[in-house]
């Protein structure tokens, strides 16, 4: 894991990003893994970590380690909810709800100027 590291901050460092510490990413990796045993990791615990595709990413791959980086914390919360979702149906859902929101918001600056189409005259 260290070469593939030192691979990674060679590649940070030629795009002028801040270097992340490896004490770091390996600690993120074994949060992640959460293996058997600390001291080491096992292809059992890659296979059975649903988040093996995001380690293979943080080691290999800079632009999705940036990415990981950076992402916003309510995405985080909202894949460990439903780990079955793929992003397709994760970025659905978060449209789904903005364009629901967009309508309401819509429907109630509409329906606030119903009072001015009434008739000024008094009921009596």
């Amino acid at each position: 894991m260290q070469f593939f590291y030192e691979e990674q901050l060679h590649r940070m460092e030629c795009m002028a990003q801040e270097p992340v510490l490896f004490e770091d990413i390996l600690c993120q990796i074994v949060d992640m893994i959460k293996p058997e045993n600390e001291s080491y990791i096992t292809l059992r615990d890659l296979k059975g970590c649903k988040l093996s595709g995001s380690i293979f990413n943080i080691l290999f791959n800079l632009n999705k380690f940036m990415a990981f980086e950076t992402r916003d914390p309510f995405l985080i919360r909202q894949e460990r909810e439903n780990p079955t979702l793929t992003e397709w149906d994760r970025f659905a859902h978060r449209e789904y709800i903005r364009l629901s929101m967009e309508e309401d918001v819509e429907d109630a600056s509409n329906g606030s100027g119903d009072i001015w189409d009434e008739s000024l005259e008094a009921p009596f």
